[in-house]
């Protein structure tokens, strides 16, 4: 009896998989380990979200199906946000849809849009999704390279024609994920120019829009005039609030597209749970100083770490977004075994960059998102038991 799929056959492992089964063996051999490998951030939900959610789930009407769209309450809310953000205008109705975390409508999205054989453009490194969600659908992958030399922006000029002319889709994250790395409005400007060339449609995910230091404030590319015709924007409440488990986000743009992801959803999920809807709802237009709070923690990490780094002869830089160090191995690695010699020698996990693709060969990332007092022990072990490039 057959049990795969050939679609499903053809999806290599999930790598982020592997980096945890090194995780589970060295805690069985009884290591203490530090894990600087997963963006999952170790601070609490403010406590005004959790007290909103508590509030709503005793409203029995809340807890019934929910709307697949999302709540008006939270679409919205979602509008509210951009109009004060980024001064964007959005139709609640037809341009918003709520998603159970950005990841499920990345997946959904391309076999909603594309055809089997379709190439879809992503950065290379990139989050990992990208390329998965495309294979699943059917879709070719271009890797748009990403270099240090060109601030990890992708050069458009380089897609060859043969590609553009398949291409229906190009994803654009920033800030970056795993690179850290930030753009302004005028590169959005350029990309919606080539979309409109190319008659592509842009995916912009913005999960860490919000994770940002040095006054440095991320642009949606929905600020661009005229990308609403070829541009959707992901957001996440996941990592400015602190919110990874509780499944929420949104997509807004394009109404056509968020018409066709509506329908492909309508039947094969249901919707966000009502009450976490309506807690994310206060989230997004409630006091947003815990955000800033928690920007100044991250931000503080980011320097502690890279002064360690830099210590032991690793040409580490600090982002203005995000909460991910990008740095190079050092000479004589890959990425894997970079990652496997910290790991037997300190106990601490960082992830290797050839998980983000084939760019990400040559760099590890390092996720800030554990307390400081256990930043401080990663930082202690490396120091004392790590020495490259000296």
């Amino acid at each position: 009896m057959k049990t795969k799929s050939n679609r499903l056959a053809n999806i290599p492992p999930y790598k982020f998989a592997e980096v945890q089964k090194m995780k589970q063996k060295a805690l069985k051999a009884g290591i203490d380990v530090i894990d600087l490998g997963v963006g999952d951030p170790d601070l609490p939900t403010p406590k005004h979200i959790v007290k909103k959610l508590e509030e709503e789930i005793q409203n029995p009407a809340n807890l019934k199906y929910p709307s697949f769209i999302g709540s008006p309450e939270f679409r919205e809310a979602v509008t509210t946000f951009y109009r004060k953000s980024y001064g964007v205008e959005l139709d609640p109705d037809t341009e918003v849809l709520a998603l159970i975390g950005s990841k499920e409508g990345i997946g959904h999205l391309l076999p909603s849009v594309i055809d089997p054989g379709d190439y879809v453009l992503g950065p290379d490194p990139g989050y990992p999704v990208y390329r998965m969600a495309t294979l699943l659908a059917d879709g070719k992958y271009y890797d748009m390279s990403l270099e240090a030399s060109n601030d990890f922006k992708p050069k458009f000029d380089e897609i060859p024609n043969d590609v553009l002319e398949k291409a229906k889709v190009m994803f654009l994250n920033y800030p970056s994920n795993p690179t850290g790395a930030s753009v302004d409005i005028d590169f959005y400007e350029e990309a919606v120019g080539f979309a409109k060339k190319h008659d592509l449609l842009i995916v912009s995910d913005s999960a860490y829009n919000m994770v940002t230091y040095n006054d440095y404030t991320a642009p949606s590319i929905l600020q661009v005039n005229g990308s609403k015709e070829h541009a959707v924007e992901f957001g996440s409440l996941s990592k400015s609030y602190s919110m990874t488990g509780w499944r929420v986000g949104y997509v807004v743009g394009n109404k056509e597209v968020i018409k066709s992801l509506s329908i492909y959803k309508s039947n094969v999920d249901t919707g966000v749970f009502t009450p976490i809807q309506k807690a994310a709802a206060h989230a997004l237009t409630s006091d947003q100083s815990s955000v800033n709070e928690y920007n100044q923690i991250y931000k503080k990490r980011m320097n502690t770490m890279v002064e360690a780094l830099r210590s032991i002869g690793i040409d580490a830089n600090p982002t203005n977004a995000g909460f991910f160090i990008w740095a190079p191995v050092p000479g004589g690695y890959t990425s894997e075994e970079f990652v496997a010699t910290v790991l037997e020698q300190t106990g601490v996990i960082f992830t290797p960059g050839n998980i983000f693709g084939p760019g990400g060969e040559g760099y590890f990332r390092v996720s800030l998102a554990i307390p400081n007092e256990r930043i401080h022990v990663a930082v202690e072990r490396i120091r004392e038991k790590l020495e490259f490039g000296k």
